[in-house]
């Protein structure tokens, strides 16, 4: 049975057919993945997918996902906040998704890790989601038009910063979403 769409985040179901026109020869990486939802929904239309995150019960979890669905997908464990480490270096992907992550060090290597022409699925909290609880902590809350200003220069496909519903409940947020093409 496939992967519910409802799971996937809505940016990346709505916005599909910028991967399914993309030509993908490196895969996607689904970047700080937590349980897969984004790159699972990805790995069911036949896309790549590379799973990263740190925690092994996650990786576990898109593995028997993978497994059990018959999907293709790589999973890799890796740190990404290790000081002066370069988790993403000699890599290359077609497009990358960074969903409810944040840590700035790491954002010039996901501009690199992007191939010419691939696209950027960037969907996280923003500074003003304090008012309205987790996370709270300003390291992982972007600043104003922060996400706009780290890839600037980069074609913009779409573009939200404000308040917005969570997905699937009645409590509101505060996110920016960019979808951008590199350069």
């Amino acid at each position: 049975m496939p992967h519910s769409n409802a799971s996937a985040a809505q940016l990346l179901v709505e916005n599909f057919s910028l991967l399914e026109n993309l030509s993908i020869e490196y895969g996607v990486l689904d970047l700080a993945c937590g349980e897969g939802r984004n790159g699972l929904h990805l790995a069911e239309h036949k896309l790549k997918v590379t799973f990263a995150d740190y925690d092994e019960t996650n990786l576990s979890h898109v593995e028997n996902e993978l497994h059990a669905k018959g999907l293709q997908g790589q999973c890799w464990r890796v740190d990404l906040e290790v000081a002066n480490s370069e988790p993403l270096a000699d890599k290359c992907f077609d497009a990358v998704l960074v969903f409810n992550y944040l840590h700035r060090p790491l954002m010039p290597a996901i501009k690199q890790v992007i191939r010419p022409g691939g696209v950027l699925f960037y969907d996280t909290f923003t500074m003003d989601q304090i008012q309205f609880g987790k996370p709270t902590n300003p390291d992982y809350l972007l600043r104003p038009g922060e996400l706009l200003d780290c890839f600037k220069g980069w074609e913009r496909l779409y573009y939200f910063e404000g308040e917005m519903l969570s997905p699937g409940a009645q409590n509101r947020c505060a996110k920016a979403s960019l979808i951008a093409r590199k350069p």
